[in-house]
């Protein structure tokens, strides 16, 4: 086996990619990269009936979209593949038949309605049952039918499932990265289900037997693996592959915002923020789930939020580049406990990463909003509002709501501000401020700025009066950039109309 550091992440195609499962993904390209090794995708598709259309095409895009692309699988094959489990069928039966011949394993011939009849007697003993060392001598199996029994099943095609043998009164004992010591007894762990008579492998059989032919040395995935270790770390000794079984990190838990519990869809929908990479459109009900990527995040906020849900790197740095998470990251650093999910936090991501863009970058992204509203704007236009704007704005999809008066004049003017600041003496103030700015040769913000803070002082104007009430022809309300370079960039000929039909509306109220 291979010393250079091999990693994958493992996702089952049954519906869009939680970011948890992103975070897994991230945790383990930036552990691979960081120590020079390979990170790759394998597709759990064992279980085809939740197998769901798309799903597949849907984990690569959301993998591509934050540029944590695989060395290994999908796109990019490999010679330790194929990287699909349905496609590796014929690998697994041989471990299976491996287990059985040592005593690891044993087929079970229970019908659903033997194992529903056991699980009723116990539940009238006020017992849960578990099909363990206690009770897999009372089952129908190859540990109480004899071998012509058991050969004679077979031969008649009888349903059966291989299940792992745990032994009986003896423990498990593993070192986690993140975790540290685990034990557990295997007395009354459950003798899970490997292989199935349908040809295909359960998911504890496929990733330790998948993992140990393409050379995994860190099994890095979430907390709620951490119950199966116990059945993986034994399948590796059963199968004698204790020399190279890997290392193992599980991941702590993303939780709500409020800390309770595991962060889902429902909370992300209560909380009007996204729980997928992408957008996802569900193939059998048609409805669609908002992603980051069109709520209007960038990659590398995405990517800098979820490298900070679990993982603290010991400073007060917060904004990390791709080639600093990989410098920086340490599993050693990921916590134990449950990382909260923080909406707040993930704007407060995506805005630093807006105000990095360039204007011309940034205008670009805004002109498809504009033209769907009918608005054919200049590109030099457009790029003077997004610099006059964007401080204000955590997504592109704010543009418009803070800048929708640069490209059209009020066609209505907020009352409440109308009632505070327009008083029997504002038409006359702001006719005389019209005639001001009308002087103005150099109709710069600069320029303006220092004119009419000129002419206020010298005429005894109040500030509050004069400011308030040309904003409030301008815009219509009390909102917007500074005054002097909201007139600049709507130029002389647009500021004077706008001051002229305000007052006209406003005297006739």
């Amino acid at each position: 086996m291979t010393n250079k550091v091999r990693v994958r992440f493992a996702p089952s195609p049954t519906g869009p990619l939680h970011i948890g499962g992103l975070r897994t993904a991230l945790f383990n390209y930036l552990f691979a990269k960081k120590h020079g090794g390979t990170f790759i995708l394998r597709i759990e598709d064992t279980d085809q009936n939740r197998y769901v259309e798309g799903a597949e095409a849907y984990i690569l895009e959301s993998l591509e979209w934050c540029g944590i692309s695989p060395d290994e699988g999908g796109k990019a094959g490999g010679a330790l593949g194929p990287y699909r489990q349905s496609e590796r069928r014929e690998k697994y039966e041989e471990y299976a038949d491996q287990l059985i011949s040592s005593g690891n394993a044993y087929y079970a011939f229970d019908t659903p309605d033997e194992l529903d009849k056991a699980r009723k007697e116990h539940d009238q003993e006020g017992q849960t049952f578990t099909y363990d060392a206690a009770t897999r001598k009372q089952m129908r199996n190859s540990l109480t039918l004899s071998e012509n029994e058991v050969k004679e099943l077979r031969d008649q095609g009888s349903p059966y499932v291989v299940r792992f043998k745990f032994a009986e009164e003896a423990e498990v004992k593993m070192e986690d990265i993140v975790r540290g010591k685990v034990s557990m007894e295997t007395t009354n762990l459950d003798d899970k289900i490997l292989f199935k008579s349908d040809g295909m492998p359960t998911y504890h059989l496929a990733n330790v037997v998948d993992d140990h032919l393409m050379e995994i040395t860190h099994v890095i995935r979430g907390e709620e693996w951490l119950p199966s270790l116990p059945l993986h770390v034994s399948l590796y000794k059963a199968l004698g592959w204790d020399a190279t079984m890997p290392e193992f990190a599980h991941l702590p838990l993303i939780l709500k915002p409020d800390g309770k519990g595991k962060l889902s869809k429902r909370d992300g929908d209560r909380g009007g923020f996204p729980v997928f990479p992408l957008e996802w459109k569900d193939p059998v009900s048609g409805d669609v789930s908002p992603g980051y990527r069109e709520a209007g995040y960038f990659p590398e906020a995405c990517i800098n939020i979820l490298a900070f849900l679990g993982w603290n790197p010991g400073t007060e740095k917060e904004i990390y580049s791709h080639e600093e998470l990989i410098t920086d990251f340490d599993l050693g650093k990921v916590g134990r406990s449950g990382a909260k999910f923080d909406p707040e936090k993930a704007r407060w991501f995506n805005h630093h990463y807006l105000q990095e863009r360039s204007v011309a970058e940034l205008a670009g992204l805004f002109t498809p909003v504009l033209n769907e509203k009918g608005i054919d704007a200049e590109p030099s236009f457009i790029e003077r509002v997004v610099e006059a704007i964007r401080e204000r704005a955590d997504f592109v999809s704010d543009f418009w709501e803070q800048s929708d008066f640069f490209f059209q004049a009020p066609d209505s003017y907020d009352e409440k501000v109308v009632k505070k600041r327009w008083k029997e003496d504002t038409p006359e103030l702001m006719q005389a401020l019209n005639e001001v700015l009308a002087g103005i040769e150099d109709f710069s913000a600069d320029r303006i700025e220092e004119i009419v803070k000129s002419v206020i002082t010298e005429r005894g104007w109040g500030m509050g009066a004069v400011m308030n009430a040309w904003r409030l022809l301008l815009v219509g309300t009390s909102r917007g950039p500074s005054l002097f370079i909201l007139a600049e960039i709507l130029g002389k000929d647009e500021v004077l109309s706008r001051i002229r039909t305000g007052i006209e509306e406003l005297s006739q109220l």
